[in-house]
């Protein structure tokens, strides 16, 4: 119960945040002067081979790449459980949790960034125009910055992977990573990715930060949803 009680006080911060920055970005007000200061200081200092680094790192949030390897985990998982006898609710909880990331995350997302409107910094526009919300961009223009898919890519995804190569240790009476591995696979790949897409101007430093907030949200929220964890121990016969 105080775990739920945890898990559902973070998603509602991690909401909260999201709110937050999309108001302080669509009244203008300091943050559009940070995401501004960022782009023109990278623009001047950033070097090649920073660039062509942050071109590789930045893969680690492709979000069709984690989904199929998500996908991969989660049908690896589901028969192993079939062939050890598990009946047909434990087999299908794996492909379940993905399916339910799945839905939680890319509507969210594509929907918010539709509605945002927000330019990239690597626009050929002036970056006053294409940092701001809802900017009247012309035709064809890049216009789906906010939030950074990317970044929210990393939070949930790397969450559901984390949680099916636990399910899948204990499947195979195998030790559980340790809790240094899953900090490390929670928090680099969101840090990295913020950095490399801000670096390489894909999106506004507040693009990623938004994408982080929502991003967890969405991994809270598939946290609540206990009976479809794939991490958990076995249930007992009988």
């Amino acid at each position: 119960m105080r775990r739920d009680l945890a898990g559902l006080g973070l998603l509602m911060a991690s909401a909260g945040a999201f709110v937050a920055v999309t108001a302080a970005l669509a009244t203008g007000g300091w943050l559009i002067e940070v995401d501004l200061a960022v782009a023109r200081w990278l623009a001047a200092h950033l070097p090649p081979a920073v660039e062509i680094a942050a071109s590789v790192l930045n893969r680690l949030g492709q979000g069709l790449w984690l989904l199929g390897i998500c996908a991969g985990l989660a049908a690896w998982l589901a028969v192993r459980r079939h062939r050890a006898g598990a009946n047909r609710w434990w087999v299908a909880v794996p492909l379940l949790y993905v399916a339910a990331a799945a839905v939680l995350l890319v509507p969210t997302v594509l929907l918010l960034k539709d509605a945002s409107g927000r330019g990239a910094p690597s626009s050929a526009l002036p970056l006053e125009t294409t940092v701001r919300l809802r900017a009247p961009l012309p035709p064809g223009e890049y216009a789906a910055g906010y939030p950074g898919g990317h970044a929210a890519n990393t939070v949930v995804w790397y969450g559901v992977l984390l949680a099916l190569a636990i399910g899948l240790c204990y499947a195979y009476g195998r030790p559980t990573p340790p809790r240094w591995v899953r900090v490390t696979v929670r928090i680099v790949p969101p840090v990295v990715v913020l950095c490399t897409t801000t670096c390489l101007s894909y999106h506004w430093f507040t693009d990623g930060l938004a994408g982080l907030a929502l991003g967890l949200t969405v991994d809270r929220a598939l946290r609540l949803l206990r009976p479809l964890h794939p991490d958990r121990p076995p249930p007992r016969p009988g």
